[in-house]
């Protein structure tokens, strides 16, 4: 019976995880929420709302009738996601935090930590279903998030509820509502997991020695502007770059040892277009699928799946598309699928 489970859930202050404890309850549970104090570091001109996010998720817990602990797990977090990601920066890269932040905090520490402490299940508000310790698409294919859980393992699939998986945005908003709960009409956290509406090139200036260098279009040589730092600078890049007059121009490359960012005028140029993705740190939630399977891709949160074919070398992983996609980032993810479930991906080393 679910009565005799303890399932602790991550419970951060928004809606989606105070529905998730709600409807947990509701089912039989007994529920233990956990807030996760991953960051709580003001910023110049910026201020970390950790300290309401907790007390919104306190509220809920009061009118929920359960018990809300604290997991202080700043000093991990600093160092598993937010110095990860700051590494990807100065080497030029595109991280993504939020897909390391479930592989090493929500899925590993989290999940260990809630156990010792006497868990046997925990549960998060994650738009994803799962079963058998294999993870598939949400209903809700807008707010689906398995692109940023591919990396977390299979067993800790196996001890994970997602009851948000077969709800939409509208009928989990709908549910706080009726429930009267504190976060009903709270709106969703935007920006980087921890740094929220913070922009990154603030976040990253205070961590990160920047200088300014040249903009150089590829194809004339010439510089035509000047930037503040290339690692702020990311493929496919059109807004942000101060270039008046004239055609817009894109980033399509850039060299960190020089300072220099590199762009064209040509949204037709070669090194915008990508077909194969090779990839590193491959991560396969329930081994790798079986050669020559009819496979899709994801290069990015919301994107389009695409079919493509896998081959393994010696040193990498490529994926192949069936097509070309612009914009393929070194540093961000290729999320393979097969139909609906999620079985795994890579981070992109390099795009041709």
């Amino acid at each position: 019976m679910n009565q005799t489970k303890r399932v602790f859930v991550g419970m951060s202050g928004g809606v989606d995880s105070s529905v998730t404890a709600a409807l947990l309850k509701d089912t039989g549970y007994h529920v233990t929420g956990v807030y996760m104090k991953n960051w709580s570091e003001d910023l110049p001109g910026f201020y970390c709302p950790w300290q309401e996010d907790y007390e919104d998720a306190m509220r809920v817990a009061v009118q929920l009738g359960i018990e809300l602990k604290l997991y202080d797990f700043q000093a991990e977090y600093r160092q598993q996601v937010v110095d990860y990601m700051l590494d990807g920066f100065r080497q030029g890269l595109t991280p993504n935090p939020d897909i390391m932040c479930n592989q090493e905090i929500k899925f590993k520490l989290f999940l260990s930590t809630a156990l010792s402490d006497g868990a046997d299940l925990i549960a998060t508000g994650h738009y994803a279903k799962n079963r058998n310790g294999r993870l598939f698409a949400a209903t809700d294919i807008n707010k689906d998030q398995t692109y940023f859980l591919y990396r977390v393992t299979r067993s800790a699939l196996e001890q994970t509820l997602f009851p948000l998986g077969k709800l939409t945005k509208e009928q989990v908003r709908e549910i706080a509502k009726q429930r009267g709960l504190a976060t009903a009409q709270k709106k969703d956290s935007q920006g980087i997991c921890f740094i929220g509406d913070v922009p990154i090139e603030e976040f990253l200036s205070q961590f990160i020695e920047t200088k300014p260098g040249n903009i150089i279009d590829a194809s004339t040589k010439k510089t035509v502007g000047e930037h503040s730092g290339a690692l702020f600078y990311t493929i496919g890049q059109r807004h942000g770059l101060g270039i008046g007059g004239g055609l817009p121009y894109y980033v399509i490359g850039k060299d960190m040892a020089k300072n220099e960012v590199y762009v064209t005028s040509d949204l037709n140029d070669t090194s915008l277009w990508s077909k194969k993705l090779e990839l590193t740190a491959v991560h396969w939630i329930d081994g790798a699928p079986e050669p020559g399977k009819d496979l899709l891709a994801r290069i990015r949160h919301r994107g389009e799946l695409l079919p493509c074919s896998l081959e393994k070398t010696t040193s990498a992983t490529i994926v192949e598309l069936e097509r070309s996609v612009r914009a393929a980032t070194p540093g961000q993810s290729v999320v393979v699928y097969d139909q609906d479930e999620c079985l795994g991906g890579g981070i992109i080393t390099k795009a041709s």
